[in-house]
């Protein structure tokens, strides 16, 4: 256990290579050497311009190899249509936006597999799951480093580690459990009837019905809410089937799960540049909401989430994300046992 580290990039030269050097060199290296480390991040969706470049994958993975492991870059595929929904899309979405493992100098990999058939359940005995299923990288890796551009989102309010271990090492099965509460509800007045719901929807749940407006299948709808995102008219909302705070609950779950394996050998570091108002999963452009701050590192994603929510201030994703019960995430965090500090 060590402090949270604060590495600030005033007056730096985007990327900020410089300012995450220097915070990785004030951190404890926890890896023996020869150990393989994951390091756990998101290269961005097909089509999305607020990812955060390779440079800062490429910079953590020389300060690996500078203390003697051997790093590689991983993701898992996605519920939804796009770039990342089978390994070998996603496996071109990373090469395209520049993370080959030529550039960055070790391995990129699926964790969950060519088929996303990779996984293993891992206990985790709390009030919504019983067991997660994860990919299988625990057998792959003796350590790990999150690092997660930190972002705006709009159902956990921002994405930043414990989205990142939740979401990231789920898999397409818990991907589904963590999202089944919520569907898309249509405000008719809004919609200009473009069919960029059903395009989008890996289910087919939303079709163009006679009346020329989108209709919505919910025994057929994962609650990806990919429609809801994409909708260039936001005529979609969200309905939730259950109170707000059980999406975060289970996001926390999966999370405290994964982090029950990885703990101790695993550093988690915020990206606090670039900081959009919504998640890097959606094609297209999005708008910064903040003024690039820096890196935020430590040994826990709870403390480290935290500390980035305290430092930006929670204001500037609810003034875009309005509504959603974001405290839950630390509050819940600590009522499992998840989080150290009470």
């Amino acid at each position: 256990m060590f402090p949270i580290l604060i590495e600030k990039v005033t007056g730096q030269q985007k990327p900020y290579r410089e300012g995450l050097r220097k915070l990785l060199g004030r951190l404890p290296c926890p890896f023996a050497d020869g150990d393989s480390v994951g390091i756990k991040l998101h290269w961005g969706e097909r089509g999305n311009t607020g990812f955060l470049p390779p440079d800062y994958a490429r910079e953590i993975a020389g300060w690996l190899r500078e203390n003697g492991v051997k790093p590689f870059v991983f993701d898992t595929t996605v519920l939804y249509s796009g770039g990342r929904r089978t390994a070998a899309d996603s496996l071109r979405t990373a090469a395209q936006h520049g993370y080959t493992a030529d550039y960055l100098g070790c391995p990129v990999r699926i964790a969950d597999g060519e088929d996303g058939r990779d996984v293993v359940s891992i206990p985790a005995s709390y009030k919504h799951f019983e067991t997660v299923q994860v990919a299988n990288v625990f057998d792959q890796a003796q350590g790990f480093v999150v690092f997660s551009h930190f972002k705006g989102h709009m159902v956990s309010l921002f994405g930043g580690a414990i989205k990142n271990i939740s979401m990231g090492f789920a898999s397409r099965a818990q991907k589904q459990r963590m999202h089944a509460d919520y569907h898309p509800v249509l405000n008719q007045k809004k919609c200009s009837c473009c069919g960029v719901c059903a395009e989008v929807c890996p289910t087919k749940a939303a079709f163009i019905s006679e009346s020329g407006y989108p209709e919505y299948d919910l025994k057929k709808c994962i609650g990806c809410a990919q429609c809801i995102a994409l909708c260039p008219e936001a005529a979609l909302q969200i309905f939730w089937d259950s109170d707000k705070t059980v999406f975060q609950e289970k996001l926390v779950e999966t999370a405290a799960a994964v982090w029950k394996k990885i703990q101790g050998k695993t550093l988690v570091i915020n990206a606090l540049v670039n900081i959009v108002e919504e998640c890097d999963c959606l094609p297209g452009k999005n708008d910064v909401i903040a003024p690039d701050f820096g890196f935020i590192g430590g040994d826990h994603p709870v403390e480290v989430d935290e500390e980035s929510l305290r430092t930006l201030g929670s204001a500037v994703f609810e003034n875009i994300h309005p509504g959603v019960p974001w405290s839950c995430q630390f509050s819940y965090a600590r009522e499992i046992g998840f989080a150290r500090r009470p």
